[in-house]
């Protein structure tokens, strides 16, 4: 039986080359494109019962991003396994995504056959990412590295105070005190090896941990 594979990406190019890579597997279908998260929700709702998987970009310009729609299609079809398919290879990004119920993370360079392999692999329920980043995140837990792995609320403030946020304004965001959020800072400043706001965010782009 084909399993039926929806594509969301805002560019059309993009979705057709995804399409030629999936369809070259003759067990993989694809029934239905989207331009953004908005978009592929109400497809999803339009055609229910039609759709086994989702292949979901990260960033889609306007639209809503892939985080978002992950988290929200998961809770309205739980029964449908979205994998997430991007450039973005951050720490950041990769923890949001799982978090937000992603079933796998995949890379656009990746190899055809890991893509669709991946697809059968979140049908089926087992993870689904490609070794590349699965190796980032057994580095969180494993070896020398895990010691100065930053926590998933560590990068989140880390990313706020890239974008430029104050204590206070880092505080509000994540519903933290500023005394924690200062806390926070004092850990990811002695994991990092660093020593202000600045150095952090440039050692932080450095790792690849935020974009």
């Amino acid at each position: 039986m084909s399993v039926r594979v929806m594509l969301v990406d805002d560019h059309p190019v993009v979705r057709a080359g995804v399409r030629a890579v999936l369809e070259a597997d003759p067990e993989l279908t694809v029934v239905a494109e989207a331009g953004d998260g908005a978009a592929a929700l109400d497809v999803l709702q339009a055609r229910p019962g039609e759709v086994d998987a989702v292949l979901m970009d990260l960033q889609m310009g306007e639209g809503m991003d892939g985080v978002s729609a992950t988290r929200r299609l998961r809770a309205a079809h739980p029964g449908i396994p979205v994998l997430i398919l991007t450039t973005f290879d951050t720490e950041a990004d990769i923890l949001a995504a799982l978090d937000a119920g992603a079933a796998g993370y995949l890379l656009k360079d990746a190899p055809a056959e890991q893509i669709a392999d991946a697809v059968h692999r979140a049908v089926a329920g087992r993870p689904a990412l490609t070794p590349d980043v699965a190796e980032r995140l057994l580095g969180r837990t494993t070896g020398a590295t895990a010691a100065s792995a930053l926590s998933a609320r560590e990068i989140e403030l880390l990313e706020l105070i890239a974008r430029g946020d104050t204590n206070r304004e880092a505080a509000r965001a994540l519903f933290l005190s500023e005394a924690t959020v200062k806390t926070h800072l004092v850990h990811i400043f002695q994991k990092l090896g660093v020593d202000t706001r600045t150095q952090a965010v440039h050692e932080a782009r450095a790792r690849r941990i935020i974009r």
